[in-house]
C-alpha cells in the first residue's frame, strides 16, 4: 500500500513538472510579465498618468518614437522611477557605428529591451552587440532584438520596395541572420512565430505586436492574433496598446488580457 501511494505520488510530481513545463500552471506575474503596454500617447502627462495607473497590471511600457520625439529621454526615466521596466521601442535603421552608439545610449538609460531593424545587416547588428558587451562585460545589459517585417507589411508592399520572397521566408531569414550576429531576439508578427522557433530555437527572444484582443478592432495591423493564441505559439512579450488605453477601463482590459493569457 505504502509503495503504491508513493508510485502515485511520484506520478503526480512528474505530471506537475511537465504541466508547468509546458506553461499549463501560469501565475498572475508570469503572464502580467508578458504583457507589454505601447505608450503611444502625444504628452508626457499622459505617459506618466498611464504608468501610475497601469503598473501593476502590465509587464513592461513600451516607448517609441512619437512620445520620445515629444518629451526626450525623460520619459525612459520617469518609468524607471515608477519601478516600471522600458522597451525602448526606436527601431534604429542606420550605419552601424551610429547604430551601436545610439544603442549603447538607449542601454545606458536602463532600457531593458531595445530594437533596430535586421534590414540594416549583419555588420551594423553584430558592432551594436560588440559595443554593448563591452561596456557592460560582466553586467545585465538591454537586451537586443531585431525588428523582421513590419506588422503592417504585405507581400505586396515587400514587393514595392523590390523584396521578392514572401513575408513568412523572409521574417525566418532575417531571424536567422540575427541570430548569427548575437542578437537577442526579434520583432515579429505572432504568425511567424512557430517558423522562427523552429529556425532559432527556445532560447532566442519573440516579442510579438499585432497582437489584439477578441474584444478588440485590429486597427492597421494586417498579421494578428489574440494573447492567448500568441503565447501558445511561443510568443515571449505581447505588445498591446490600444486595446488597452482606448477601453473605458484600462485597467480592466489589462486584467482581461492577463487572464485571457492565463487561461492558455
Amino acid at each position: 500500500m505504502v509503495a503504491r501511494r508513493q508510485g502515485r505520488h511520484r506520478g503526480l510530481r512528474l505530471l506537475l513538472h511537465v504541466y508547468m513545463h509546458k506553461g499549463i500552471f501560469m501565475t498572475r506575474d508570469e503572464a502580467r510579465a508578458k504583457v507589454i503596454f505601447a505608450l503611444d500617447v502625444e504628452s508626457f502627462a499622459d505617459a506618466k498618468h498611464l504608468v501610475t495607473l497601469l503598473s501593476g497590471n502590465v509587464g513592461m511600457f513600451k516607448v517609441g518614437k512619437q512620445l520620445f520625439t515629444a518629451v526626450g529621454p525623460e520619459i525612459v526615466r520617469t518609468v524607471r522611477d515608477a519601478g516600471g521596466e522600458v522597451f525602448l521601442d526606436l527601431k534604429y535603421h542606420d550605419i552601424p557605428n551610429t547604430v551601436a552608439m545610439a544603442s549603447l545610449e538607449a542601454a545606458r538609460l536602463g532600457a531593458k529591451l531595445i530594437n533596430l531593424h535586421a534590414l540594416g545587416g549583419y555588420e551594423m547588428m553584430a558592432r551594436t552587440v560588440a559595443t554593448l558587451d563591452r561596456e557592460f562585460s560582466g553586467q545585465e545589459r538591454a537586451r537586443v532584438l531585431a525588428v523582421t517585417i513590419l506588422t503592417s507589411s504585405t507581400e505586396a508592399t515587400l514587393r514595392e520596395v523590390g523584396i521578392e520572397y514572401p513575408v513568412a521566408e523572409m521574417v525566418v531569414r532575417l531571424a536567422l541572420l540575427a541570430r548569427k550576429a548575437g542578437i537577442d531576439g526579434v520583432v515579429a508578427s505572432p504568425l511567424e512565430v512557430p517558423l522562427i522557433r523552429a529556425a532559432c530555437g527556445p532560447d532566442f527572444l519573440v516579442v510579438t505586436p499585432g497582437v489584439r484582443p477578441v474584444f478588440a478592432a485590429t486597427d492597421d495591423q494586417k498579421r494578428v492574433m489574440t494573447p492567448g493564441e500568441a503565447v501558445r505559439a511561443g510568443a515571449d512579450y505581447l505588445v498591446i496598446g490600444r486595446p488597452i488605453s482606448g477601453a473605458p477601463d484600462p485597467v480592466g482590459a489589462a486584467e482581461a488580457i492577463i487572464q485571457e493569457i492565463m487561461a492558455c
